[in-house]
């Protein structure tokens, strides 16, 4: 049996009450008070998760643009020192080996974190493609990540306003973090990063100003309310980028692991794409359920703001267009959704 890994806010989690689940070799919180007061409390005030869990790769050298511009499906030439990039780790036939943030440091220097699941398969591949001037090393053991997302977190904070996808030393009562201006959650806010051992007085700091703790079960109703994709669920080393509709982080003007295969499919028409819905009946959508007509349900949650069923799946392209019906077989009964635009939830509506 398999030992399972701990953040080194295991205590803090376990002490205030959270529920423990297995979560990619990680022994992490699910939830604190509940997933809908978690969820609510990053939509409306603000919330911390302890993301630890995730990976982080160096990339150094003189040849390190070179060798991520290769491997690489964004443009890595249009973010300058302090910048960020959403990007995808790709292999030979467009499949998604991960998708990243690559943060970049200097104009030789790179950070790039990756998701827990894929820390072993995204290191391996970079590894393996190494070359003279460049150095791939994983730090993930080094470093503490907290994502702490929502309307007030900045101002909570005592942080400055900074652009999205920009990174900058900044400090926390006292605790030097790197601030990092990404999330997943649709909402301002950041991701600081700290040495591991400042983990613990970085984690106190942040629930001592009143944020929320929030565990992975808000993490993913989150994400999946502005159709965030999940690694494993909706992209996998199997489906392709423009199916999986993250055509718009692929640079197919530049010459990428699978850019090829990506071309052809673009050129082509993906014969099915991922696309976002609600229930229009009560039910709630789970990774698996079959949608008629030769679709499949990759995500699927009830929307804490909407108070309904949402999800995203992949269906026969003629199936995808914006308020096409689909019948959904929700534990042997077929259940009526609808094709909907990205984000499903979408904060005038409530």
């Amino acid at each position: 049996m398999q030992t399972l890994l701990r953040t080194p806010l295991y205590e803090r989690h376990v002490g205030a009450g959270a529920r423990m689940v297995p979560f990619a070799g990680w022994e992490m919180p699910v939830q604190y008070e509940g997933v809908i007061p978690e969820h609510r409390a990053v939509r409306t005030d603000w919330g911390a998760f302890d993301v630890s869990h995730m990976g982080q790769i160096h990339v150094e050298g003189p040849t390190a643009r070179d060798l991520l511009q290769g491997l690489l499906s964004n443009d890595l030439d249009r973010v300058e020192d302090g910048g960020a990039q959403y990007t995808l780790l790709t292999n030979e036939r467009g499949g998604i080996i991960d998708d990243l943030i690559a943060y970049r440091l200097n104009a030789a220097r790179f950070l790039l974190v990756v998701n827990a699941s894929n820390r072993e398969p995204a290191y391996t591949w970079l590894k393996d493609a190494e070359q003279r001037g460049s150095e791939v090393t994983d730090v993930s053991d080094e470093y503490a990540l907290l994502a702490v997302q929502g309307p007030r977190s900045i101002a909570k904070l005592g942080l400055p306003d900074a652009p999205a996808f920009t990174h900058a030393m900044g400090e926390v009562d006292g605790i030097e973090v790197m601030v990092g201006r990404t999330g997943y959650t649709g909402e301002a806010g950041v991701e600081l990063m700290c040495p591991v051992e400042d983990a613990v007085a970085l984690w106190d700091a942040v629930t001592g100003r009143g944020a929320t703790p929030c565990g992975l079960g808000a993490r993913d109703t989150l994400r999946l309310e502005v159709c965030y994709p999940l690694h494993g669920n909706d992209i996998t080393p199997d489906t392709d980028a423009i199916s999986g509709g993250l055509g718009w982080a692929c640079a197919l003007d530049k010459d990428f692991t699978g850019a090829d295969e990506l071309r052809r499919v673009k050129a082509d028409g993906p014969a099915r794409r991922l696309v976002p819905f609600v229930m229009e009946e009560k039910a709630v959508p789970r990774q698996g359920m079959t949608i008629e007509g030769g679709g499949e349900v990759t995500s699927g949650t009830h929307s804490p703001m909407l108070d309904q069923g949402i999800g995203m799946g992949y269906v026969p392209t003629p199936q995808a267009a914006t308020n096409t019906e689909l019948t959904i077989d929700v534990r042997g009964r077929p259940r009526r959704a609808r094709v909907v635009t990205k984000p499903i939830y979408k904060r005038e509506e409530t």
